[in-house]
């Protein structure tokens, strides 16, 4: 049996950084399994999986010199061991939507969903009673301040070991230092099917276009709003006289059972992205 870790890389931008973790690893008798990085406005990121015989893992000094290693580069390396026989551990994000959450809660507590949703985070209390309800924790973030909001929150991931995220309709942009963290790891619902209508106002978009096929995406997030990998996706036909708000219900519907799906395709672990686009393994 291997142990794998997850070693996330974040910082300025410098020549070299590559070099210096995978050099370490090597030395630290690892094998390099996938490594992922990339350059936005200066800002260096990196997502390497790695694995040792299980006589060649030591976390404690792997940990001590990646930290030192962190000093050195001025960047923030931290190493995330994996448990294969460990279930997933997953925080869903809501506002005040509810459908999603309810429909996922429902999807984890029958086993459909083989996962542990350790946290439901939210920027409102609105939906307390509905996570308490499924007895889930609640945790709400209120700070009106992003970058704030969002130290806090990586702050209660990190602490209840999340593997991964599920916006369950949270109506707030995750800024790239963030999603960073989680790379292809977070699940987003939007009601279009992308690339058509992003943004807040899909279902009104589409009712003002006079669209007759309108259906909803599960996407992974990116630094880049409403384009990332497409997961799942279905649609349905808008009747005649369909008003707005029947559009929007009708979506809402949807909208749960593309995302559960999506969740249950990750959870199956036979995704890829690759190039940007989820492929089936």
């Amino acid at each position: 049996m291997k142990q794998f870790a997850i070693i996330t890389v974040i910082g300025k931008d410098k020549t070299g950084v590559i070099a210096r973790v995978t050099n370490f690893l090597f030395e630290q008798k690892a094998n390099i399994e996938a490594l992922e990085e990339q350059v936005t406005r200066g800002q260096f990121s990196m997502t390497l999986q790695a694995s040792w015989r299980k006589d060649s893992w030591k976390p404690e000094a792997i940990r001590e010199g990646l930290d030192r290693l962190a000093a050195e580069l001025a960047m923030e390396i931290r190493l995330k061991a994996i448990d294969p026989q460990r279930p997933q551990r997953g925080a869903i994000f809501v506002t005040k939507e509810s459908h999603c959450l309810e429909g996922l809660a429902t999807g984890f507590k029958s086993g459909d969903l083989k996962a542990d949703p350790v946290v439901v985070l939210s920027n409102r209390r609105d939906l307390e009673p509905l996570a308490r309800s499924y007895h889930l924790p609640f945790v709400c973030i209120e700070s009106p301040d992003r970058a704030e909001a969002e130290k806090l929150a990586l702050a209660e991931l990190e602490m209840l070991e999340v593997d991964f995220v599920v916006l369950a309709r949270y109506m707030r942009i995750l800024s790239p230092n963030f999603v960073w963290r989680y790379k292809n790891k977070i699940i987003n619902i939007h009601p279009s099917l992308l690339p058509s209508f992003p943004g807040a106002q899909a279902y009104r978009q589409a009712y003002e276009r006079g669209v007759k096929i309108i259906g909803v995406t599960a996407h992974f997030v990116t630094m880049h709003l409403d384009e990332g990998p497409i997961i799942a996706q279905d649609s349905y036909k808008v009747t005649p006289n369909m008003t707005l708000k029947e559009i929007i219900a009708a979506g809402q519907r949807l909208e749960t059972k593309v995302l559960v799906d999506a969740v249950r395709l990750y959870l199956s672990k036979r995704l890829d992205v690759y190039w940007g686009i989820v492929k089936q393994i």
